[in-house]
């Protein structure tokens, strides 16, 4: 179903919802940043604020100070690898009582060239989920094309809250993610795209959250604009008519389900 051609006309919600994955830090939304978050307090919406490395992480804890509806993740994504692993434990160890996660951390072997690289890559996200484990946080991970590996690392460490965020695996994968207890998030292309559709239907339900990876952008009814906290509803409304339950229920199971995996 293309729920584009639906129309949102319910009120907007009076629980709190969540951008399980958006990244604040990016230069793209520096100018607006102020509208940003304004607009999220004014639509009831919380972010998980994460970041690509050590400098996008110092903007993000910034970020957090300034609304506590920014909930920030640091860490290092798997493109940036090559970034000060020392500094960024450093940072988390400085931090640990404010941070609300650990991510974007993960691999992907896009951004590889030799073994060495996919090497460093495990490295990296490994101590980074140790630090997660050490200090109790939630994680958010990037897993495009890296599931099965993932899936025999995480069993080693005891992690409160697992994120595969943007998941994009196969439907036995998905039950793989549901067995070992993992959350796994939807974002914009949910409402026009029959295959994500089908995933959301296999989820279980309290291990579904809603996601935009802002600023990523997105084609159809969101004209290629980088995504924003805003489009949230529109994800949560396509949730409800997958599942055959209202908004109002859709939000309050989304909350709960937010909730569970920040450890709130």
């Amino acid at each position: 179903m293309d729920f584009c051609t639906l129309k949102y006309t319910e009120n907007f919600p009076k629980t709190m919802l969540y951008d399980a994955h958006i990244h604040l830090s990016d230069p793209e939304y520096e100018s607006e940043i102020g509208l940003v978050i304004n607009s999220m307090h004014q639509i009831g919406i919380k972010t998980c604020a994460v970041s690509m490395d050590v400098q996008s992480s110092n903007v993000t804890l910034n970020l957090a100070k300034k609304s506590n509806h920014v909930l920030p993740f640091i860490g290092i994504h798997p493109e940036k690898a090559s970034d000060d692993l020392d500094s960024m434990t450093s940072l988390i160890e400085q931090n640990a009582k404010t941070l609300s996660g650990i991510g974007e951390i993960g691999l992907d072997k896009t951004y590889t060239k030799t073994d060495e690289d996919f090497a460093r890559q495990k490295q990296v996200f490994t101590k980074l989920l140790e630090m997660a484990e050490k200090y109790h946080k939630p994680v958010s991970v990037h897993s495009r094309a890296t599931l099965d590996e993932i899936f025999q690392i995480m069993p080693s460490y005891k992690i409160p809250g697992f994120l595969l965020h943007w998941f994009a695996g196969s439907k036995k994968q998905l039950g793989q993610a549901m067995d070992l207890g993992c959350y796994v998030s939807y974002g914009p292309v949910s409402v026009y795209s029959q295959d994500k559709q089908v995933l959301i239907s296999l989820t279980n339900k309290d291990k579904i959250l809603v996601e935009t990876d802002g600023p990523v952008r997105f084609s159809r009814c969101f004209d290629m604009k980088s995504a924003h906290p805003s489009f949230i509803p529109s994800v949560v409304f396509c949730i409800s008519k997958i599942l055959g339950i209202s908004y109002n229920e859709a939000e309050d199971m989304l909350e709960t389900n937010s909730k569970q995996y920040l450890g709130i």
